[in-house]
């Protein structure tokens, strides 16, 4: 009875940390839920239990009779790598990224261009970038384009949810992880491309660490280390991003030769992200794109869409409102510039000027193009 309830904590305090990934308290929730586990397992070998592994999120049950002499199985929750890993060819082109031209440079010089030209690189290339900046600008988007550039394999890791299952496992699918892309360049892929969200929270500093932790980070700086001292001539890259690179430990940063900032977008990426956003929806003649993207100044390009979209949500509302959405034909009016003005004076942007003075400080210090 008392493993079933360390398990059903554990199971508790993992679904929260899942369903609230930025509260502050989640780190106290998964050092409780190692604690727990190795309470679990004191408490098997102690008492002669074995231990049956699932990859399920069904509840946990002893199984087993109640003779002292036959040993009774326990049922442990374990992280399911496939839950974790996605593997794909993504279907996203140079062109849709809009705008961050310095961390195209760099995604092309570290990546494109050995793939393409090998033979010009004799001391290598960086098999590790960093891509770092306010969320919503589009590095998840770049990682996937460039790996459909080079028609490579896009495998795609949340560094939160391998936190967040079972600390024992962790470690494992990060080897499983690095194995699996080896094995796919050895059945013939021309590239793998390795992108890991949430970085920080994998290799972020901690004033408190658990042993789960701890064998999690160095098993990603082993694997690290490999790729670039064994791997000269493997195309397997490590792409990692992270909207706070300042928690990331000191001792990866070197691991990632190239430290990109994705900032927001400027002005004609604005301009160009509203043509795209707008094509679809009815403008009014008077609207002027240019003129709409200099009063969106500092929104991310997450934000543009958004804005777009409220804006686009309010004249079908109208429409609804006025009862005239009945008629199949009836169409929302065309939208003004004083629509926009009216969605922005209830829309901030996501990212503070604080924010982007600490990226603009951090880049500073540590940024590596």
């Amino acid at each position: 009875m008392a493993i079933q309830s360390y398990q059903r904590a554990i199971a508790t305090l993992i679904k929260l940390s899942q369903l609230y990934p930025n509260y502050e308290l989640n780190k106290l929730y998964l050092g409780r839920a190692n604690a727990y586990q190795e309470r679990i397992s004191a408490l098997t070998s102690a008492h002669g239990y074995s231990i049956m592994e699932s990859h399920g999120d069904n509840e946990p049950e002893v199984i087993g009779g109640s003779s002292s002499k036959s040993p009774q199985v326990v049922q442990a929750l374990k992280a399911s790598y496939e839950e974790l890993i996605i593997k794909e060819k993504p279907n996203v082109s140079w062109s849709d990224v809009i705008g961050v031209g310095d961390a195209k440079r760099a995604l092309r010089e570290s990546i494109i261009f050995p793939v393409q030209r090998p033979d010009l690189f004799p001391l290598g290339w960086p098999r590790g970038i960093l891509m770092y900046g306010p969320p919503g600008c589009g590095k998840t988007m770049l990682a996937a384009a460039t790996a459909s550039e080079i028609e490579g394999y896009f495998m795609t890791v949340d560094a939160a949810s391998i936190m967040s299952k079972w600390l024992g496992e962790a470690e494992k699918n990060v080897a499983k992880l690095f194995n699996s892309a080896r094995d796919m360049l050895k059945n013939g892929a021309s590239s793998v491309i390795i992108f890991i969200d949430e970085l920080d929270s994998l290799l972020g500093s901690r004033a408190q660490e658990v042993g789960g932790e701890v064998r999690v980070r160095n098993q990603f700086l082993k694997e690290m280390d490999g790729i670039n001292d064994k791997g000269k001539d493997i195309h397997l890259y490590i792409v990692g991003a992270t909207n706070k690179p300042w928690a990331l430990d000191w001792p990866f940063l070197r691991r990632f030769q190239r430290r990109i900032y994705v900032d927001l977008p400027d002005k004609e990426a604005r301009i160009a992200m509203l043509r795209e956003y707008t094509a679809p929806l009815r403008l009014d003649p008077n609207v002027k794109l240019e003129d709409l993207a200099g009063i969106i100044e500092g929104y991310a390009g997450s934000d543009v869409k958004d804005i777009c979209q409220s804006v686009q949500i309010k004249v079908v509302t109208e429409l609804f409102d006025s009862g005239s959405a009945s008629d199949k034909t009836a169409l929302p009016r065309a939208i003004t510039i004083d629509d926009f003005i009216e969605i922005l004076k209830r829309r901030r942007p996501s990212v503070s000027a604080e924010m982007v003075k600490a990226y603009v400080s951090w880049s500073e210090n540590f940024k590596a193009l």
